[in-house]
């Protein structure tokens, strides 16, 4: 199936990848895992000093996307910030399902090939979903764990992305960017948290990557009952996708030891707020 809509479509999305991964304006390395699933890239960048944080980005989306809304997080932490497999970016485009567990697995063993026992984790949209099913298959490896706008604990149901539909069609016929706009904004509601980083990947992801529109599914309680890791869940209230109505009471029957916060006003595309960020890195910095 691969990831990409063509050869060219693939060279357009990793120079993307370069540019903005550039824009971080600190020193990084490309490393690779081999795992059974593939191999899998990972950025390696922060605070060489600071505690090890594996990073997971968004579907559809990139690692050089994610740091670039995750900076707040590099001055504190030593960052693994690492490809899904399957997902635009430098790792191998064998797809996982988006079912099952088979992204805990992959998760596992990534963990295991930059070589730790155990890290914190950070995960956000999608790569909060595949966070997840790393809870359910192999609970040990997370010291602790922040999921933001997460995929896999309470999703919408489908309906909510279709009204997406039309401004989507509109734009892969015009190409126009107020289409493009108006696609995005079913997810980040205000056209102001739109900035050019963010058009630019969605505009590739449109334009490059063959969408994948299915999240990971909800994990099963019986399925997470071993995970006690310390765990901090955030939701925004006017999400489409994963709505804190939703996700919050949930996250807090499934998670033993679980810290929950809105976000108020906001869609699945945000701004984090200051005080949000301090609360994740005192959280995460333990």
């Amino acid at each position: 199936m691969g990831v990409y809509r063509s050869l060219e479509g693939k060279e357009c999305s990793l120079r993307l990848y370069d540019e903005q991964i550039k824009k971080l304006n600190i020193p990084f390395d490309d490393v690779y895992v081999v795992t059974s699933f593939g191999k899998t890239h990972l950025v390696e960048t922060g605070n060489r000093n600071g505690k090890p944080l594996l990073v997971f980005h968004g579907g559809n989306s990139t690692t050089a996307y994610n740091l670039l809304m995750c900076k707040f997080l590099l001055e504190d932490f030593h960052i693994y910030a690492v490809d899904i497999i399957g997902h635009p970016g430098k790792s191998d485009e064998g797809v996982l399902s988006h079912r099952g567990y088979d992204y805990g697995k992959w998760a596992a063993e990534v963990i295991d090939g930059i070589g730790y026992d155990k890290i914190a984790c950070f995960g956000g949209s999608y790569g909060a979903g595949v966070l997840s099913k790393l809870m359910c298959v192999s609970p040990q490896k997370i010291e602790r764990s922040v999921l933001v706008v997460p995929s896999g604990i309470n999703n919408a149901l489908p309906i909510s992305q279709s009204m997406m539909m039309l401004p989507l069609v509109q734009y892969r016929i015009t190409k126009k960017k107020k289409y493009l706009v108006n696609t995005a904004l079913y997810m980040s509601l205000r056209e102001d948290v739109l900035d050019n980083d963010t058009l630019d990947i969605i505009k590739d992801s449109f334009d490059n990557v063959k969408t994948k529109v299915g999240m990971p599914t909800n994990i099963n309680k019986n399925a997470i009952h071993n995970y006690a890791a310390p765990t901090m869940v955030i939701a925004a209230d006017k999400d489409c996708l994963f709505p804190a109505k939703k996700v919050l009471p949930r996250a807090r029957e499934l998670f033993k030891n679980c810290e929950t916060y809105v976000l108020k006003n906001s869609g699945h595309i945000h701004i984090m707020p200051e005080e949000m960020k301090k609360k994740i890195i005192n959280f995460l910095d333990v």
